[in-house]
């Protein structure tokens, strides 16, 4: 789409070049959104692709992800094979739905930034505690995780003139087993509930719910629960008012979804074996509710 009240585009080199920030300005990264539909409120672009900044690093301490890095490349991307959530980052790269055009496009950065519950970078991200490096506009930094990054639909604790530069992962977090649930009232629609569960070696659990609730909401205990707790400590974290509602998916259905999808986890995680092949990405046909009356979603 044509954006028709822009009326400049920089392209920086490098920090020292990006503008004072005004209003009527965006960071533009992929713009797959952008370009989307009508922005009558915005006159400059900052294009951030023209920094250069590199897509991805493996170091010692963990994953750094650039925040201009496109869903393709992190997609392609080998990782050590002592991470064992190492699968995790495909899988979340294939919930986002879209076209190659969309995937070659869309960056890692701009799916957190959009804040939208179902964004699949955002699970990623929260389940494996990552942290969010923003540039102020004084020309400091700072950390905040994602957790308190993402506020609620398209609400992120970014103030104006903030960018985000990059995510990291620390490998302590990625050495973690993982189990990924996801799914959508569609074969292909969007996710209507996203749950990622890790186990550490010394047994330490957790569960991050996105897709379902209005911000991501993570579950650390000690060990693996029991059932009955498991669902005690979903009630506990999520209330009422946090469950998403929208086309995708009503809040009786997306807490009805999140608790199977969690249960599936639990006991996924709890036998200390690995998904069957294909499994991590949906439920068997008669043990998955489905759409239509009677099974536990929108008729």
């Amino acid at each position: 789409m044509d954006l028709n009240t822009i009326d400049a585009v920089v392209a920086p080199r490098g920090r020292r070049d990006l503008p004072a920030w005004r209003a009527g300005d965006a960071w533009l990264a992929g713009g797959t959104w952008l370009f989307s539909e009508p922005q009558p409120a915005l006159r400059r672009l900052v294009d951030l692709a023209s920094l250069g900044w590199p897509a991805h690093a493996v170091t010692a301490q963990g994953l750094a992800i650039g925040a201009t890095c496109t869903i393709a490349a992190l997609d392609r991307l080998d990782l050590p094979a002592e991470w064992t959530a190492s699968p995790l980052v495909g899988q979340c790269c294939r919930a986002l739905l879209g076209s190659f055009k969309v995937w070659n496009a869309a960056t890692v950065g701009g799916n957190l930034c959009m804040a939208l519950p179902a964004g699949p970078m955002t699970a990623l991200a929260a389940a494996l505690e990552g942290t969010c490096v923003i540039w102020t506009p004084d020309g400091g930094e700072r950390g905040l995780g994602v957790l308190d990054f993402v506020r609620g639909p398209q609400e992120t604790a970014l103030r104006p003139g903030e960018v985000l530069r990059r995510i990291d992962l620390p490998a302590r977090a990625l050495a973690r087993r993982t189990a990924f649930r996801r799914i959508s009232l569609s074969p292909e629609g969007r996710s209507g509930a996203l749950l990622i569960g890790t186990r550490d070696p010394a047994g330490g659990w957790a569960l991050t719910v996105t897709a379902a609730t209005r911000r991501p909401v993570r579950l650390a205990l000690a060990d693996a629960p029991d059932a009955a707790g498991l669902r005690a400590a979903l009630a506990a974290a999520i209330p009422d008012a946090l469950w998403y509602d929208d086309v995708h998916g009503r809040p009786d259905w997306r807490r009805h979804v999140t608790g199977l999808l969690a249960e599936e986890i639990r006991a996924e995680l709890g036998q200390g074996a690995r998904a069957e092949p294909g499994r991590e990405n949906r439920a068997e046909p008669d043990d998955r509710p489905r759409a239509g009356p009677g099974r536990g979603l929108p008729a």
